[in-house]
């Protein structure tokens, strides 16, 4: 990661939360704690955050809460291509007037591109995938009802017995921190708390997933690999992941950069 990138992390980081830790930090940008201590110190001397005892703070606090990981305005960008690429693969699995949940995320998100012409009832728990399906689509659009949270873009209810308790659907899709061999990866309780309930209500687990989220790693397991019944990822998978997804039963799907999707595996019977 390139330096004004692990600037804007840094500074997005310290806006979420009261303080960002170092450590934090290193497992956000996958650099070193040495990079991340001179990227404070760099930061702090431009007046742009206070460097404090073990991280950072900001200049002027949050007064709102943020969820752990990097802010939707940060991820969205980063490997835009192989996102959109595994965005379609994900909408080609898709028959109209089936009802899917799309959970919140950069990559989710490019789905929208092309659910325009189709006609689905959609459950999101994302604002931004709402609101451009609202504007640009004749798809169905249910919301969950909860506090938005501005940095990842997502709205999260507190309330066990929410509006996603009445939703069914056949698919549902969504991203994620980490890939590994103990499960899904997520980066923030209330994340994993929100998700759970989401995935309960539909019948296949759908995972949009660039291959380098296979190295991507996290202290919260969401769900084992037995739930998750499709990976959607890219060309750049390495053959020990490929091995442990068809080990596991879980269906694989290679999308290209361009207008083909090879699917590698399915799941097992």
């Amino acid at each position: 990661m390139h330096e004004s990138e692990r600037h804007r992390v840094i500074l997005a980081a310290v806006q979420t939360r009261s303080v960002a830790t170092v450590s934090d930090l290193v497992e956000m940008t996958g650099t070193s704690e040495a990079t991340i201590r001179r990227d404070i110190a760099a930061l702090h001397v431009q007046g742009k955050l206070r460097r404090v005892r073990g991280g950072a703070e900001a200049v002027n606090p949050p007064r709102q809460g943020g969820l752990m990981g990097r802010p939707f305005s940060v991820n969205e960008g980063i490997n835009l291509g192989l996102k959109r690429a595994i965005a379609k693969a994900a909408v080609d699995l898709c028959k109209d007037g089936e009802p899917i949940i799309i959970n919140g995320g950069t990559t989710t998100f490019q789905m929208v591109h092309y659910l325009v012409n189709r006609r689905m009832q959609v459950f999101t728990n994302s604002f931004p995938i709402a609101e451009h399906l609202l504007h640009h689509s004749k798809n169905s659009v249910m919301v969950q009802g909860g506090t938005i949270y501005r940095e990842q873009n997502i709205i999260l209810s507190p309330f066990d017995n929410d509006v996603s308790r009445h939703f069914y659907a056949r698919k549902m899709f969504m991203g994620c921190q980490g890939l590994g061999a103990h499960g899904l990866m997520e980066a923030d309780p209330l994340l994993v708390q929100a998700e759970l309930k989401l995935i309960s209500q539909a019948d296949e687990l759908i995972i949009l997933a660039d291959s380098s989220k296979f190295s991507g790693k996290s202290s919260l397991i969401l769900c084992g690999l037995d739930r998750i019944t499709t990976v959607v990822t890219d060309r750049g998978i390495r053959d020990e992941d490929r091995q442990m997804l068809e080990t596991a039963g879980v269906g694989l799907i290679v999308a290209e950069t361009g207008s083909q999707t090879i699917e590698e595996a399915s799941p097992a019977a």
